[in-house]
C-alpha cells in the first residue's frame, strides 16, 4: 500500500486566508500539500463579512491603530508583535488588490469602513463578503499553482514528532520537531502518513465548542488540540470572544450580523425599545466587543429576554443594500426587511484569541511546525480581538512564516523512520449516539458554565463534567476505528479543557474573561496563560 506514505516540502493544514496564503508563497521553493477536511473554500474566513483592518487613509496613521489594538488588547497584547502587524498591513492590501481582490470603492478610492474599538474609519472590505472574496482570490491562485495539491476531505489526525519515535513521550522539550501529521483520507477510509519538511497549522478556530456560534461546522479545535497532544506551548484559552449581534431565528442560526452594521449608525435596543449601551461605555455600540457582548448579556439576564434588537432601518434603504446587500438578503429569507424592520440579535462564540504560542514568524515551540491565523497566539491580541485584525494577522504572519519556512526547508530533510498509523485491534464504531449525545453534551457545559460571565463554581462544575466525557470519549477511540465525527469529538475535549483550566489559571476579569469572583482587573495578573 505504497500510496498509505507521502512526501512533500510543505505540509498546510487548513485552507482559509492563513494556510491559502502561505501555501500560495512557498510554493515559489518547494513543493506543497494542502489538507482540508471539508471542501477548500469551507473555512472561518469564507463567513468573514466586516473586513481587513489597515491604515489606508493620509487621516489615519500606524500609531491610532495600533492604539486602538492596545486599548482593545486590555494591556496583554505584544506591543512589538502588534507594530510589526499593524505597520505591514497595508502592503498586504495593494498585494491582494494587484491578485485582483475587488475590494469596494468609492469616488474611485478604497470605501473604509469604521467597526468597534476603532477610532478611525480603516476596514476594507468587499460590500458585506470580505472573507468570501478574500478566500475565493487565494484560492483562485492555489488552484492554478502546479506546486500545490488540495486534499480535500482529508482530517489531519495527529502531528508526527519525536514521540512517535518513542522519544520524549512525557516531557515538554525545546528539542522536539515535527515530520508532518497522519491524515485520515475518507474517500479511501485510511490514514495516509504526509512527512514534511515543514508543517504549517492553519486549522481555524474553536467555536463549534460552544452552543451559540457564529463559526461554520468545521471550527472544531483541531490544530490546538493536535499541538497540545505533540506538547506544543498554548496560550491565553480562556480569551474567547462572542460577537454581540449573531441572528437569533430558528431558521439561520450561526449567521453573523457584522459589526458594521454598528459602525454605520446601527442601534441597539432592549424589548422596551429602549437604547442600552450608552449606560455601559461612552462609546455606546463602538464599544470593543466584550463589553457589547457583555452588556447585551446583562440586558438578557434582567429581563429574562431571548434576544435584544440592533436597528438599522433609520438609515436610507439605497444606504444599507449597498453596505449589505448579503445580510440585507438572508434576513430577508427569513421574513425580516432590514431597511424597514429591527434585527433580532444575540451574542454567539465567535473568535478565538488564544491558540498555540507562536512568534509573529509563525514559529511554534516545536521545531518545523509553524502555526497561523486564529489557531495560533502572536501576543496580537492580547485579551481581545480588535475587530477586523484578525485578516490582517493571517495575511501577514503568512507572509512572514513562508520566509521561516524557507530556511526550515533548507536545512531539513524527511524522517523516514517513522512508523505508518497502527489501528490493528480496532473495531468500525457502531454506538455513533454516543458521539452526538457527548457532543451535544459539551457545547451546553460550555455555553451554561464558560461563557461570557464566568464564576468559580461554574468552571469548577465544567471541569468536572468534561473529565467524565473525556475518559468516555477516550475509552471508545482506543477500540474504534477513526472517524471525523469521533476525531473531533476528542478535539473539542481538549479544547474545552484548555478554556475551562486557562479560566480557572486567571484570578482576575480582563479583556474577554469575566469572573464574578474577581470581577476588577489586576496588574499581578498582567500576563500571559501558558499551558
Amino acid at each position: 500500500m505504497a500510496d498509505l506514505r507521502h512526501k512533500i516540502d510543505f505540509l498546510v493544514l487548513g485552507s482559509g486566508a492563513a494556510g491559502l496564503s502561505f501555501a500560495i508563497q512557498v510554493a515559489e521553493f518547494g513543493t506543497v500539500a494542502v489538507v482540508t477536511k471539508d471542501q477548500a473554500s469551507e473555512s472561518n474566513t469564507q463567513y468573514a463579512q466586516g473586513g481587513i483592518a489597515a491604515v489606508m487613509d493620509v487621516t489615519d496613521s500606524i500609531e491610532n491603530h495600533v492604539r486602538d489594538t492596545l486599548d482593545a488588547g486590555a494591556g496583554l497584547c505584544d506591543e512589538e508583535v502588534v507594530r510589526i502587524i499593524v505597520e505591514e498591513g497595508p502592503a498586504e492590501i495593494r498585494r491582494l488588490v494587484s491578485k485582483g481582490a475587488l475590494f469596494s470603492k468609492e469616488n474611485g478610492h478604497l470605501h473604509l469602513g469604521r467597526e468597534g474599538g476603532h477610532r478611525q474609519s480603516r476596514i476594507v472590505h468587499a460590500a458585506d463578503s470580505t472573507g468570501e472574496v478574500l478566500e475565493q482570490t487565494l484560492l483562485q491562485k492555489v488552484m492554478s499553482h502546479t506546486n500545490i495539491q488540495i486534499l480535500e476531505h482529508h482530517f489531519a489526525l495527529e502531528l508526527i514528532t519525536d514521540h512517535h519515535l518513542g522519544q520524549h513521550v512525557s516531557k515538554v522539550r525545546p528539542d522536539i520537531s515535527c515530520y508532518g501529521a497522519y491524515v485520515y483520507n475518507e474517500a479511501k477510509d485510511q490514514v495516509e502518513t504526509w512527512l514534511a519538511k515543514c508543517t504549517m497549522l492553519a486549522t481555524g478556530g474553536a467555536g463549534q465548542v460552544y452552543l451559540h456560534t457564529t463559526n461554520p461546522r468545521v471550527a472544531t479545535g483541531d490544530g490546538v488540540a493536535m499541538a497540545y497532544r505533540a506538547k506544543a506551548r498554548v496560550a491565553n484559552m480562556e480569551f474567547v470572544q462572542f460577537h454581540p449581534t449573531s441572528l437569533f431565528h430558528e431558521e439561520a442560526r450561526s449567521f453573523l450580523i457584522s459589526e458594521a452594521v454598528r459602525g454605520e449608525g446601527g442601534v441597539l435596543t432592549n424589548t422596551k425599545g429602549q437604547r442600552f449601551m450608552p449606560e455601559y461605555d461612552k462609546r455606546a455600540e463602538l464599544a470593543p466587543r466584550d463589553i457589547v457582548a457583555r452588556a447585551i448579556d446583562d440586558q438578557l439576564k434582567t429581563s429574562g429576554d431571548s434576544h435584544v434588537w440592533l436597528d438599522i432601518s433609520h438609515k436610507s434603504s439605497a444606504h444599507v443594500k449597498r453596505h449589505f446587500p448579503k445580510i440585507y438578503s438572508r434576513c430577508l429569507e427569513v421574513g425580516i426587511d432590514i431597511t424597514k424592520q429591527k434585527i433580532p440579535v444575540v451574542p454567539a462564540a465567535h473568535y478565538m484569541c488564544g491558540g498555540v504560542y507562536t512568534d509573529v514568524n509563525g514559529q511554534t515551540s516545536i521545531d518545523r511546525l509553524l502555526a497561523c491565523g486564529e489557531v495560533s497566539c502572536t501576543g496580537l491580541h492580547g485579551a481581545n480581538r480588535l475587530a477586523s485584525n484578525s485578516l490582517l494577522e493571517a495575511l501577514v504572519v503568512g507572509r512572514r512564516s513562508a520566509e521561516k519556512a524557507k530556511m526550515v526547508k533548507e536545512s531539513s530533510d524527511w524522517m523516514d523512520s517513522l512508523p505508518n498509523w497502527d489501528d490493528s485491534g480496532t473495531i468500525r464504531p457502531g454506538e455513533w449516539v454516543l458521539i452526538s449525545h457527548n457532543k451535544d453534551e459539551l457545547r451546553r457545559i460550555m455555553w451554561d458554565y464558560v461563557g461570557i460571565v464566568r464564576s468559580n463554581l461554574r468552571l469548577e462544575r465544567a471541569s468536572r463534567r468534561l473529565e467524565l466525557l473525556y475518559k468516555e470519549t477516550e475509552a471508545f477511540y482506543r477500540d474504534s476505528r477513526v472517524s471525523v465525527g469521533l476525531c473531533e469529538l476528542r478535539n473539542m475535549i481538549a479544547v474545552g479543557y484548555l478554556i475551562v483550566r486557562s479560566a480557572s489559571m486567571r484570578r482576575e476579569s480582563r479583556g474577554l474573561h469575566f469572573i464574578t469572583d474577581y470581577p476588577e482587573t489586576s496588574e499581578n495578573e498582567r500576563r500571559m496563560t501558558l499551558i
